[in-house]
């Protein structure tokens, strides 16, 4: 077939062939152009192939021969069946072909054509037509058609208008064998287990900010070869050091072993809220509170504390503790009906030494709770858990994930939840190499700060604090000369600011508002207590000549005094 335009081969299409494989051939786009589609960006190369899925009539442009004025009709315009003007009627012209207009005319002539009905006959060219509804001259009707195709490589279908200037060919008779490879990704290949295991290549790698610090994670790039084994459902448990501000997830398979450590608890509102059906909750205070009256007596240091349960409901509920008044539980002690806006400082006493299995430990213990990490996973060749002297386990996560692993590397697995990481990758028919590994390699990842804030957001009923902001900078203003000068409180370089001195008193002032033509400065004045502002005279000089030199030296000492508290305001500002 002979390249046609695009305009043409679609005008001139059967819908009921679909679909067809076109190659571009030539035009404003040859040798590549990107060009927007529905919003997306489409590189159109010439030997590029589209297979056209489907074609829709947008609208008709109905053009008058006589006056050249073009009016736009709908895919919906219709004439009124009782009035037969409305409807398209073949133009005689000399010119026509006889051959090509013999069918058109014969049904034109008797009843009219609607507007569909013209394009169902369309040959190619726009036929003459004439419609006294729309114009009394001569008519051209141009359709524009939205044409959805696929493209290799492209996980959408893309709308391209048939105006667009291009060459095209029909190759579907030699191109039945080309199949267009359609990206997914890794969230929609959740839902296709039945294509698993997998060869896949990626084709654009994470979009999103870095989640992990692990090695593995920044390999998956575009290009790259995986394996992908199968999917499932994993739970990890989100985990924070206090110590060193570093965050973690802790797979359901980390083998190392954990010891409770006593929590911490501010307020007998989370006294309250840390109760556990069935389990006994003894504490002890450790911050002095005081009571209120007769009814809540105060809390002392080291006293100890058996919480037992709630009592009341709405604004009157109450705590009920027993307190010992002695080492052993079972000396008397009294009963106590704590407010729960009560404050306070508590910690829980346990002397529980056993080691427990992740599993194990959140079936005995609510979270979020410390630990300590008693024994490291021998699985891992260093566990970054083993030096923390502290571990804050926050909330256990459940995400479907998938196995996979890198060709190069086909026994080392690692586990990816697609909705924390989610990229597209284009699947392949090559083999996998049996069996599925393990995923020893992230039993532990260490989080960045960005995405631990993110998780503790998505979070149920527990709201997440902002991640700490950084401290500010102190910045310098250019004052005169070019030099650069600091706020009050500021400090150069970084260091820590100098501590505020308090006002210099001033010299006392003598009786004279003005000494050789200058005038005193009322600031160092407005700085003195009252009862150092009292008047002060020099003693005169017995001797003839000196009283006027002994003036000009206190003028001496004062100005140099205001050089030096001048100076000292600079470095010290007050």
């Amino acid at each position: 077939m002979e390249p046609l335009s695009f305009q043409e081969y679609i005008c001139s299409l059967d819908p009921t062939t679909l679909p067809r494989i076109l190659r571009i051939c030539a035009g404003v786009y040859f040798q590549g152009s990107v060009y927007e589609i529905s919003g997306n960006e489409c590189c159109l190369s010439t030997g590029d192939l589209l297979k056209v899925m489907a074609v829709v009539l947008q609208k008709v442009v109905c053009e008058d021969t006589v006056t050249g004025q073009t009016r736009e009709l709908p895919p919906t315009f219709k004439a009124q069946r009782p009035c037969p003007t409305g409807l398209f009627q073949p133009a005689p012209t000399p010119r026509a072909n006889t051959t090509l207009r013999t069918p058109f005319l014969e049904g034109g002539r008797q009843q009219g054509l609607t507007l569909l009905q013209v394009l169902e006959q369309w040959d190619r060219q726009p036929q003459p037509l004439l419609c006294p509804t729309i114009s009394p001259h001569v008519l051209l009707l141009h359709p524009v058609y939205e044409v959805h195709a696929t493209m290799h490589l492209r996980r959408d279908i893309v709308k391209i208008p048939s105006t667009l200037e291009v060459d095209v060919e029909d190759v579907t008779e030699e191109a039945q064998h080309v199949h267009f490879a359609r990206p997914v990704l890794l969230s929609e290949v959740l839902r296709m287990e039945e294509v698993l295991p997998a060869r896949a290549e990626i084709l654009e790698g994470p979009a999103s900010p870095a989640i992990f610090e692990s090695t593995w994670v920044s390999r998956l790039q575009r290009g790259q070869q995986l394996q992908l084994h199968s999917c499932s459902r994993a739970w990890w448990v989100l985990a924070s050091a206090p110590s060193s501000g570093r965050r973690f997830l802790l797979s359901s398979t980390y083998q190392g072993r954990f010891r409770r450590r006593p929590r911490l608890f501010t307020g007998v509102q989370e006294l309250a809220a840390s109760l556990q059906p069935g389990q006994r909750l003894h504490v002890v205070v450790t911050q002095d509170c005081e009571g209120r009256g007769a009814d809540v007596p105060p809390l002392i240091v080291g006293d100890r504390l058996e919480v037992q349960g709630l009592q009341g409901n709405g604004p009157n509920t109450w705590l009920l503790c027993h307190r010992h008044s002695g080492e052993e539980e079972e000396e008397e002690g009294e009963e106590l009906q704590l407010p729960l806006d009560l404050g306070g400082s508590f910690v829980e006493e346990t002397c529980d030494s056993k080691k427990y299995g992740l599993a194990e430990l959140l079936e005995r213990q609510p979270l979020p709770c410390e630990v300590r990490v008693a024994a490291a996973d021998p699985g891992l060749e260093r566990d970054a858990l083993g030096s923390l002297p502290a571990l804050r386990l926050e909330a256990r996560l459940d995400q479907p994930v998938l196995l996979g692993s890198f060709c190069q590397e086909p026994a080392e697995g690692f586990e990816i939840a697609p909705r924390w990481l989610d990229f597209s990758v284009q699947l392949n028919q090559g083999p996998v190499c049996p069996p599925a590994p393990t995923a020893r390699r992230c039993r532990v990842e260490e989080l960045t700060e960005a995405f631990y804030y993110r998780l503790l957001a998505q979070l149920p009923g527990s709201p997440a604090p902002p991640p700490p902001r950084p401290p500010k900078r102190a910045q310098a203003a250019t004052g005169p000369g070019g030099q650069h000068s600091l706020g009050p409180g500021s400090s150069p370089s970084g260091t820590c600011p100098a501590p505020l001195l308090p006002p210099l008193p001033a010299l006392p002032q003598p009786n004279t508002p003005k000494q050789h033509g200058r005038q005193r400065s009322p600031r160092v004045t407005e700085q003195l207590p009252p009862h150092h502002q009292r008047p002060f005279a020099p003693t005169p000089d017995p001797r003839p000549g000196k009283s006027d030199s002994a003036e000009h030296d206190y003028e001496t000492v004062d100005d140099n005094f205001q050089k030096t508290l001048r100076k000292m305001q600079a470095v010290f500002p007050f």
